[in-house]
């Protein structure tokens, strides 16, 4: 992450932006917040795809800059033959996963506003009448819905979104190569899942700012456990922007 440097920061800082933005405009609305910030794990793999760039050319010794940023959210867009595991696919991955997201992000607040007690404004709202309510399972069963959703979600995005970055691979292999990494390492993945959860919970907490260090940390990791867990040798790898084969 260091040698980095500052671009790796700077998606932690639009992230936190992004947040303390959602924050004002959903102000008193913590029922839709609750949700989206939960539903920020589902998605945050999407989000990292540039962390995994900055990795993937670290390790190839080619060079971190803005260029490569901007090559990788643009220039590789306009390549969609997915039939050959084009970057296209990626892409449409990354649609599945802010679909779900957004899904858990409406499950979450009908729950929230059709079963809580009282109207659920604000942070101690949600305390008060979700987490602490008497004779009350809401909070138990908020936990358990956003559980059944975000494990499959996890364990098909985990190492799937660095593979198709890093190879032509199609969206088949790379979410069953997801499963299969979760299915031989239980624990190990289990430990991570609750380590992202963790930091996730950690800048959060921290009013959005841990967020800078935090976001850019789970994506240089994440990238560095694909490359431990996945043996991608069978599959050509993928050109960067602007390179020809």
């Amino acid at each position: 992450m260091a040698r980095c440097g500052w671009l790796s920061f700077a998606h932690g800082a639009v992230l936190a932006l992004f947040g303390a933005a959602l924050v004002l405009i959903a102000r008193d609305r913590f029922w839709l917040l609750a949700g989206a910030f939960s539903g920020f794990l589902v998605i945050a793999p999407v989000l990292a795809t540039s962390l995994y760039a900055m990795s993937r050319a670290l390790e190839r010794n080619e060079p971190v800059g803005v260029a490569l940023l901007v090559r990788t959210w643009t220039s590789w867009q306009h390549a969609r033959r997915s039939e050959a595991g084009g970057y296209w696919c990626l892409v449409r991955f990354g649609i599945l996963l802010a679909l779900a997201g957004t899904g858990w992000v409406l499950t979450s607040a009908a729950l929230i506003t059709l079963l809580a007690p009282q109207p659920i404004q604000g942070p101690m709202d949600f305390i008060r009448y979700v987490v602490l309510a008497p004779h009350s399972y809401l909070f138990e069963l908020w936990l358990a819905m956003g559980g059944v959703m975000a494990a499959p979600m996890f364990a098909s995005s985990v190492v799937a979104m660095p593979l198709l970055l890093d190879r032509r691979a199609n969206m088949m292999q790379a979410v069953l190569t997801s499963w299969q990494a979760v299915l031989v390492n239980p624990a190990p993945m289990a430990l991570w899942a609750a380590l992202i959860m963790g930091f996730t919970l950690l800048g959060l907490g921290s009013l959005l700012i841990g967020l800078v260090f935090v976001i850019p940390m789970l994506g240089h990791a994440s990238w560095h456990a694909y490359r431990d867990l996945v043996d991608a040798s069978s599959l050509p790898e993928r050109l960067a922007p602007g390179e020809t084969a």
